[in-house]
């Protein structure tokens, strides 16, 4: 519960908003402890471990807000639409648990991209506290391997090295995250000028050998997009993409734990492979995400979404998710495939490490007092960037297939 603390006398009384105490189950690196979080001024001002604190270890768990950085819609708003509908987007999110996202682009025709990455920039310094922060976007392509394409559309494919200069640069304010497949014309060469201005390189939708792979993470790439998914695998014969990502302490790799994308068989493989600190959980969400089943559109192809399961039209090809973080989180505990503390790192320091936001995704003294408020089940109660709280998403059951109750 908030309880506020008092000035020691009237004339001491802040114009800022006074001092609040949270209590509950704090979700630190490792551990999940009775404890306090002292807030001010929308920072985390003391984090105070209690294990004797009864009142904390009847509490909801307290962890720091998600963070989504590939996230293409929600709740029927599209990443690529207008401000309304990165409004709308943002909005649904926090409800998730996201304080933190990427709007997230698939393959478009050039002059759609470019105005893709001015509107968010348009619209990043207006966007409210009522909704998930924005901290740049992300591009799904084009430069990925037509073998490996996807839910992307062939005819907008480009070979890195035909990646035309102005249009690059009308994209690198903002851009925070771009897939590349390393073994592409002129892959490398793009992977380390990208990298030299800051931007996560991630390897996807490609076809690499092993070899080709190794030599863009050594290029510079630091993340992975969708882990096993539109990628070069792990055959003990001829490894690729997925076994460089794996076998990569330094490399960070996006886990879609919706029970489709990857098995849950697979979820703890990964989480006992990689660095505990290199896992990061991407929803992949499409705008049709929390509408149901139904059919939407993502990069001028038509989706349909049944039994939670998103493909383009026609056919067996998934398209992307209907998932957000919290229901991620929720499903690696429930498989067994990952400790609370874990999933939740996976969420929220780990992501935020990939993109250098050093100012939040942990419960530290220092850090931004974006929180998250979870119960018995971890459906999110209450979430907050730091100012108001907003009442969590509770309803529907997002189990992935094959998860079920396991310790935390």
């Amino acid at each position: 519960m908030l309880t506020p603390m008092q000035p020691t006398s009237p004339s001491a009384r802040p114009l800022a908003p006074a001092p609040l105490r949270l209590e509950g189950r704090l979700v630190l690196g490792e551990a999940v402890v009775p404890g306090s979080l002292l807030l001010e001024d929308g920072w985390i001002r003391e984090v105070r471990e209690e294990p004797d604190n009864a009142a904390a270890a009847a509490g909801p768990y307290l962890a720091p807000g998600f963070i989504d950085v590939h996230c293409h819609g929600w709740g029927g708003h599209d990443a690529t639409g207008d401000a309304g509908a990165l409004t709308g987007m943002a909005h649904a999110l926090l409800k998730r648990g996201v304080t933190s996202f990427l709007p997230t682009a698939p393959t478009l025709p050039r002059a759609d991209t470019v105005a893709f990455a001015e509107r968010v920039r348009a619209w990043m310094p207006g966007a409210t506290t009522g909704g998930a922060e924005p901290l740049g976007f992300n591009l799904e392509g084009p430069c990925i391997a037509p073998a490996r394409k996807g839910a992307h559309d062939a005819a907008l494919l480009l070979a890195p090295g035909a990646l035309d200069e102005g249009v690059l640069a009308a994209l690198l304010d903002g851009l925070r995250i771009i897939t590349i497949a390393p073994e592409l014309d002129g892959a490398p060469s793009l992977i380390a000028r990208l990298a030299a201005r800051g931007v996560a390189v991630s390897l996807g939708h490609s076809n690499a050998t092993l070899v080709q792979a190794q030599a863009g993470f050594a290029a510079g790439a630091r993340t992975t997009t969708h882990l096993f998914n539109a990628m070069s695998g792990v055959d003990h014969r001829t490894p690729g993409l997925a076994a460089a990502a794996l076998a990569d302490d330094g490399a960070f790799v996006e886990l879609i734990a919706d029970g489709h994308h990857v098995h849950p068989a697979l979820w703890p493989l990964v989480a006992r492979t990689k660095p505990a600190d290199r896992l990061v959980l991407v929803s992949d969400a499409l705008a049709v995400a929390g509408t149901g089943d139904g059919q939407g559109r993502v990069g001028g192809l038509d989706v349909e979404v049944r039994d939670g399961r998103a493909t383009l039209r026609g056919t067996d090809t998934l398209a992307g998710s209907v998932i957000a973080l919290d229901a991620a989180v929720r499903n690696m505990v429930l498989s067994g495939a990952a400790t609370l503390p874990a999933a939740i790192a996976a969420a929220s320091a780990n992501p935020a490490a990939l993109l250098g936001a050093h100012d939040r995704g942990r419960l530290e003294a220092g850090r931004r007092a974006h929180l998250l408020e979870l119960d018995d089940d971890l459906r999110v109660l209450r979430v907050t960037r730091g100012g108001g709280w907003v009442a969590g998403a509770r309803s529907g059951d997002t189990r992935a297939p094959g998860a079920h109750p396991a310790s935390r």
